[in-house]
């Protein structure tokens, strides 16, 4: 497909829809999983996908699989997950949900993501009907730049004059810009304070609620471990160092949109035994807590 830029800087296709938009659109569809049985769906990678399946998308599936399970009226508002086996991107993933509990506030479901007949990833997610109660919250960071002033991802790689690894050249469904230097920079300093990125989806959304929690989960797969490595003097080639996710949690306060702009903080406080802890929050641009999660992931230093 032939592309043009405009002055603004935004890609277009020769259809005229922006780049981003596009590549938006192909994540919303990838899901929309094919049901294939009552409890039973299937989903696919992007043919740009790195060499295992990358872990928001399929906790983003998995998501979708169990929510289509459950009545419109209820949202999601928490999920614990396990990553246990790389996912192949070349073949399909089978999702089999099971109907936990159906009660009359709470929904419970668990799903099985399935390749060459092994479960490569298992998630429970939790279903709440709306209901009234206290409420409280943290405020957002104070002093944080907004996102408009800050270069998107693909321009930061080309400031920066690096080289991006093969996930960093994979098609972004997400505008993601980083307050402060990432920690592949070359010039990065460690640091004990949490990292912030701004995202959001990078187009318009339908207004599917559950579509929307979906996003955010893949999104929270994308720099929650980087934390882990900024407490750290480290090389970050990818011969370097081995990261995967191990396991996952979220809960979700509050409804949002993804297509709006929202803050990813991130913060490791414990690192041992070749695993990382690290937490993230994330809060809408005019300061609410949406979700929280926290994953521990394998951290590994491998010999040069």
């Amino acid at each position: 497909m032939t592309q043009s830029e405009t002055e603004s800087g935004v890609q277009h296709g020769a259809d005229g829809v922006p780049r981003g938009q596009q590549i938006l659109d192909k994540l919303v569809a990838r899901l929309d999983l094919e049901r294939i049985e009552v409890n039973l769906f299937r989903g696919v990678s992007p043919p740009e996908s790195p060499p295992r399946v990358f872990g928001g998308q399929v906790a983003g599936q998995a998501l979708v699989a169990a929510g289509r399970t459950v009545p419109e009226d209820r949202g999601v508002h928490s999920l614990h997950a396990y990553f246990i086996r790389p996912g192949d991107p070349t073949i399909p993933i089978v999702y089999e949900v099971e109907r936990v509990r159906d009660g009359r506030s709470f929904t419970t479901r668990r799903v099985m993501a399935v390749q060459h007949g092994k479960a490569i990833f298992s998630l429970s997610a939790s279903f709440q009907l709306a209901q009234p109660g206290l409420e409280h919250t943290e405020p957002m960071p104070e002093g944080v730049p907004g996102p408009d002033g800050l270069p998107e991802f693909g321009r930061l790689i080309v400031d920066l004059d690096l080289p991006a690894s093969p996930f960093q050249q994979m098609p972004r469904p997400l505008d993601i810009r980083y307050v402060g230097e990432p920690v592949w920079s070359p010039t990065f300093v460690p640091t004990k304070e949490p990292l912030r990125v701004w995202m959001r989806a990078d187009g318009a959304l339908p207004d599917d609620k559950l579509l929307h929690v979906c996003l955010l989960t893949y999104a929270s797969d994308l720099t929650l471990l980087n934390s882990v490595l900024a407490r750290h003097e480290l090389g970050l080639r990818d011969d370097e160092i081995s990261r995967a996710s191990l396991d996952h949690a979220m809960w979700f306060h509050q409804d949002f949109r993804a297509d709006e702009w929202f803050l990813y903080e991130c913060y490791s406080p414990v690192a041992s035994g070749a695993r990382g802890l690290a937490t993230g929050r994330f809060f809408t641009q005019d300061g609410r807590l949406i979700a929280t999660t926290v994953q521990e992931g394998l951290v590994r230093v491998t010999e040069g």
